[in-house]
């Protein structure tokens, strides 16, 4: 009995590495050579808190005449989640085509409300379903876009999901900081044809490129790039914008596992002069998130990276910015998951004078709702701490 057990396990084991290697193999065949989309014209505003994003949103969504697209990784039954789907149920009664997608294993709908959508006239989808041949990688496989467009007109993107924890409402994390955009003017048009590449994916169903979906938009004042990414294009993104440091990098970002390259990059830049400054959690969300990132903390900070640790609550915003010259916002996090297997959306903005108060308000985590973490205390853990960190590495592509 013993030997059938351990028979099964290493079938088992070697099902999943096996299932985990050709499975990564075919993801990165079916990947088109990358071309990073072209500048458009628009206008963002930045939030920082979940109060004031849902509220705009909720009267976007009250304005809908022709459509409201959203997409999401997670979509809670809580209090803002059924707040959402009453909104969107509302505005389907009217006539008003609501497609709905979320990932998955974010999907915390019940059947029940999904009946009741389906009733209000709800077109609702779940994306990135495990799928044969390769079950165990599919199911790592994760759509992380967060996307709403809404007439073709406004679009949001950025780090928030739809949930109570999202606007600091969970006992157990606390207060929540995160950065999303709303957007307006013709950049628009990336997010709704992301929207409908995704929804195609997931429905089978192809929607017209038509001016219902893409009306004739104002250009707007900034200049901008959406660049979504289905794996592995991420960190292509990430390193040609450091590439363009000459003075100073913030980066923020809840789940810091850079890899090798990565941190080479970062060190190289502090050598150079740079002052690279990043910003995690103090108060990891997952288990051994933390204890992967740990290894590359102490050789940043032994090159001269200064790293926070933010304790005002839980911190979950995804940011980079180079110089005031450049700021990334959306929803790739800076780790192997998002740089080789997530599909993300991000939006870089190329306006100094829009930068310059957005970056003072970011600072203000780095620098007033945050402590940095020495040499000395990031060398000294526990054993066990370093049998975890041992653990972790192992996993950290599928963290």
């Amino acid at each position: 009995m013993f030997f059938t057990v351990l028979l099964i396990i290493a079938g088992l084991a070697a099902w999943i590495s096996i299932d985990l290697h050709l499975g990564k193999k075919a993801h990165r065949a079916r990947l088109r050579s990358f071309q990073e989309p072209g500048a458009r014209k628009g206008d963002a505003r930045f939030f920082s808190q979940g109060d004031e994003l849902f509220d705009h949103m909720f009267q976007q969504i009250a304005t809908a005449q022709s459509h409201i697209h959203m997409q999401f990784y997670i979509f809670r039954d809580d209090n803002i989640g059924r707040k959402m789907l009453n909104n969107l149920k509302e505005k389907a009664r009217e006539g008003v085509a609501v497609r709905l997608l979320i990932d998955w294993a974010g999907a915390k709908i019940p059947r029940r409300e999904q009946l009741e959508m389906k009733y209000a006239g709800i077109r609702f989808y779940q994306s990135n379903s495990p799928r044969l041949p390769f079950l165990f990688y599919s199911l790592n496989v994760r759509n992380h876009r967060k996307i709403t467009v809404i007439d073709g007109k406004i679009g949001y993107i950025g780090g928030f999901n739809v949930g109570d924890e999202y606007l600091g409402r969970d006992k157990q994390t606390g207060s929540w900081r995160d950065y999303h955009l709303a957007i307006t003017g013709e950049a628009v048009a990336d997010l709704q044809k992301q929207f409908l590449v995704d929804w195609q994916r997931a429905s089978r169903e192809q929607l017209p490129h038509d001016g219902t979906f893409f009306p004739q938009l104002p250009q707007g004042k900034l200049t901008m790039k959406m660049i979504p990414t289905d794996g592995d294009y991420v960190k292509q993104t990430f390193l040609s914008l450091l590439a363009h440091a000459k003075a100073s990098v913030f980066i923020g970002t809840p789940y810091f596992i850079p890899g090798k390259e990565m941190k080479k990059v970062l060190i190289e830049l502090v050598k150079k002069g740079v002052d690279v400054q990043i910003l995690i959690p103090k108060y990891p969300d997952h288990p051994l998130v933390k204890d992967a990132a740990y290894p590359y903390i102490r050789e940043l900070l032994g090159a001269g990276v200064t790293v926070h640790q933010f304790y005002n609550g839980f911190y979950h915003s995804k940011v980079i910015i180079i110089d005031s010259d450049i700021i990334d916002i959306g929803t790739a996090n800076f780790d192997k998951r998002s740089f080789h297997i997530n599909y993300e959306v991000n939006c870089l903005i190329y306006d100094n004078e829009w930068i310059a108060p957005v970056r003072e308000e970011i600072e203000k985590d780095f620098y007033q709702s945050s402590e940095k973490i020495t040499l000395a205390a990031a060398n000294k853990r526990s054993i066990f701490a370093y049998v975890k960190e041992a653990f972790a590495k192992v996993v950290s592509p599928y963290m």
